[in-house]
């Protein structure tokens, strides 16, 4: 159960930093990015090949990042002119562009057979008592942080609406569940990453890893979507006719965003072939940009905290339906077995009503539902706040 639950978190950082660099594309500047995983595959090609070939895995990472920034470079200078349409068609072509070069190019990638056996960091690490106590230290101090921008988030929060007058209609029980659900969970990640740490395994450093990385830049992109570079962003997504006419070179803010959201692509490809330990260019296909598109717009759009919670509510679902489907179907063929009445269906049957590409297909139909129901009750994610967003105005 511990290593599940680090596998978990692993996986719930690396989407929550694929997240973050889509959001800053599309949550704040408004870029429609359907080939988002394009920057993935970049990066974490260019992180394995170069490691694989003698590079220290410290300058390996950025490489990638600077990789996957310089084809945003290319993409979007070329690009960024066009209609929002046209942006998203070329990018869900270059990303299937890149994950066919990646399976055509047999001498760099090994094509269809894919790269196994590369140096994974902290891999030969094995810590001490003091090491440990040292890995314990960081992870409390991320959580310490994790814990200070919930407090502050919900009193941001109370305070806007207590501005606004609402605090005297509706008693705030709703910051009081987040903050209960976000502890509880907080909570049981911490507690089984300390276990993690203590019982040293090159996965628990792995998680330490991401999650320190993830802190890290989602401090940075908070500094920076807070400063009047963020700001020129926000004008550009809201009318990008106000900024240009305030002389702010619009095209050149896109390009930026562009290429930063790219780059921080390209770090969760690294972090994702580590936790694959092997990477095929089947692992970069389109519905993996779509995973973030899902966990931006479920958290909300322009909204960093906003990512975080959707991606682990993305992983949840994940785990959850992966686990909770097969027992209905198990279910729902010991029920058919004793009658017959009911379900005329045999439980040979239940294999072709519910095998594993069914299975499949029903956590994606549901997923789909789920923002379907989403929009149209809060269009603006769960985080995500109205008044920021023209939507539709």
């Amino acid at each position: 159960m511990v290593q599940y639950l680090v596998f978990l978190t692993i996986s719930t950082a690396i989407f929550a930093l694929f997240g973050l660099g889509l959001n800053l594309q599309w949550g704040f500047t408004g870029l429609i990015n359907f080939g988002h995983v394009a920057f993935m595959t970049l990066g974490a090609y260019t992180t394995v090949l170069l490691s694989d070939g003698g590079w220290p895995i410290a300058l390996a990472v950025p490489a990638g990042a600077l990789l996957a920034a310089l084809l945003g470079l290319i993409v979007g200078a070329s690009t960024l002119r066009l209609r929002e349409d046209y942006l998203a068609i070329v990018t869900i072509g270059t990303s299937e562009m890149v994950r066919l070069v990646a399976l055509n190019e047999e001498d760099l990638t090994r094509g269809a057979f894919g790269l196994q056996g590369y140096p994974l960091p902290l891999d030969g690490w094995q810590p001490n008592d003091g090491g440990k106590r040292a890995a314990i230290a960081i992870l409390t101090a991320v959580a310490g942080l994790a814990l200070w921008l919930l407090w502050r988030g919900l009193r941001r929060e109370w305070l806007r609406r207590k501005q606004d007058g609402r605090w005297q209609q509706r008693y705030p029980l709703d910051l009081l569940c987040w903050a209960l659900v976000a502890l509880a969970l907080g909570g049981l990640l911490y507690y089984n990453g300390v276990l993690a740490l203590w019982n040293y395994s090159p996965k628990a450093g792995l998680m330490l890893l991401a999650i320190v990385t993830l802190g890290l830049v989602y401090t940075g992109l908070e500094v920076l979507v807070r400063s009047p570079w963020g700001r020129v962003l926000k004008s550009i997504r809201e009318d990008e006719n106000i900024p240009r006419a305030l002389g702010k070179n619009v095209f050149w803010y896109k390009l930026q965003a562009f290429m930063l959201g790219g780059a921080i692509a390209g770090v969760a490809g690294a972090f994702y072939a580590w936790q694959l330990n092997a990477v095929y260019p089947s692992n970069f296909i389109p519905i993996i940009s779509f995973y973030g598109w899902t966990i931006v717009v479920l958290g909300g759009a322009g909204n960093n905290a906003g990512v975080l919670l959707g991606a682990v509510i993305f992983w949840a679902y994940e785990s959850l339906t992966r686990f909770v489907l097969p027992g209905v179907e198990r279910s729902l063929s010991s029920l058919a077995l004793p009658d017959g009445s009911w379900l005329q269906i045999p439980v040979d049957g239940m294999a072709w009503l519910l095998d594993d590409a069914r299975l499949g297909a029903l956590r994606i139909l549901v997923i789909g539902l789920i923002l379907m129901v989403l929009m149209t009750s809060r269009p603006q994610g769960i985080l995500g706040r109205k008044e920021e967003l023209t939507l539709g105005r």
